[in-house]
């Protein structure tokens, strides 16, 4: 038996790749408190992690990784924004600080990673006892 070949188009690598030095140049620039760069580098890490995930949109496990990725790059992104402008610890709804509101993308992409995994686990426990 063969196991199945999985590639990778070259143009796709290269904007993968892209993208990780985008996400590299926004969070160095969060390390470094560079505070108007960092808000610009939101931009083409989000939008690039967007444009992975559509087009990744036919392969329920890369668009599941995929869609995690881009809640993580929010929730980390308004992390960043709140240590920038300073509400980072400042109560904002129902007590919880703006840090913590983080807290909601990083879920939603932690949901989303659950559910592909309990459909791709029903699925095998399906295919082993037919």
């Amino acid at each position: 038996m063969s196991a199945a070949f999985y590639t990778v188009p070259i143009g796709h690598r290269k904007t993968e790749n892209l993208h990780i030095v985008f996400w590299l140049m926004k969070d160095l620039s969060w390390c470094l408190m560079w505070r108007g760069f960092g808000v610009f580098m939101i931009v083409p890490t989000l939008g690039t992690a967007l444009y992975i995930t559509w087009r990744a949109r036919r392969e329920p496990a890369d668009l599941a990784h995929n869609l995690a990725v881009v809640f993580w790059i929010s929730a980390n992104a308004w992390w960043m924004l709140a240590e920038f402008f300073g509400f980072d610890e400042t109560p904002l709804v129902a007590g919880v600080d703006g840090r913590h509101l983080a807290v909601l993308p990083f879920l939603c992409g932690a949901v989303v990673l659950a559910l592909h995994y309990a459909r791709a686990a029903a699925a095998h426990w399906r295919s082993a006892s037919a």
